[in-house]
């Protein structure tokens, strides 16, 4: 079964590019290439994807938005945002909207793969340069959250870790030596004591509150 990628991308020939990569790859497909958000929500019920390829920069209805959007009728849905942008409030309102990764658009085709497939997988990936911003923003002081006030176990706040990090579930469990279904398990625990629906939320609460 492929992986349905569905594109959001207002430069044609990067949209047009991006859909031959994908349609040319075994064990993927597009199954739709748009020019704006305008009418993304009528968009993604008729194609039903597996994951989105936003782009955070569009005229109209920009990545942010779109991505808060989707968020309320598809809780579900795993968005992968492309930016050529690194920038800090960016990363964080993307994550904090509930964008399962972050990447920049000059990611090598083949990586560009790698990462839908891990979006697709259950993973948060993020581009090198963004995965160190992301863990800057966790290591610098914040006012908000400086104890343990949502009773995280240890083993909870490590695996809240590597989800910052963009590691995947099966990352996860091979790093603290358990089994995926254990990782799921943790992760729906950590959800319940945040008080959040996704991963996205979760990394951002993480993240502005410093609670790991």
């Amino acid at each position: 079964m492929d992986i349905k990628v569905v594109i959001f991308e207002d430069n044609r020939s990067l949209r047009i590019s991006l859909a031959q990569l994908i349609n040319g790859s075994e064990g993927f497909s597009c199954a739709g290439a748009f020019e704006n958000c305008q009418d993304i929500l009528h968009d993604i019920e008729r194609t039903n994807p597996d994951v989105v390829l936003m782009d955070i920069e569009m005229p109209g209805i920009n990545g942010i938005v779109a991505v808060s959007m989707l968020r309320e009728k598809h809780p579900e849905l795993k968005v992968l945002m492309q930016t050529i942008f690194e920038d800090n409030e960016k990363i964080f309102q993307s994550i904090l909207a509930g964008a399962s990764g972050y990447i920049i658009k000059t990611t090598a085709p083949s990586r560009m793969l790698e990462f839908i497939k891990e979006t697709f997988e259950g993973g948060a990936p993020m581009s090198p340069s963004v995965a160190t911003k992301v863990l800057k923003m966790v290591a610098a002081p914040s006012p908000l959250i400086t104890e343990n006030i949502f009773n995280l176990s240890e083993r909870e706040k490590e695996i809240l870790s590597c989800l910052v990090k963009g590691m995947s579930y099966k990352l996860i469990a091979t790093a603290c030596f358990i089994s995926i279904d254990t990782v799921r398990g943790h992760i729906r625990h950590i959800y319940e004591k945040l008080h959040v629906h996704s991963k996205g939320e979760a990394v951002a609460k993480a993240i502005k509150g410093r609670i790991i």
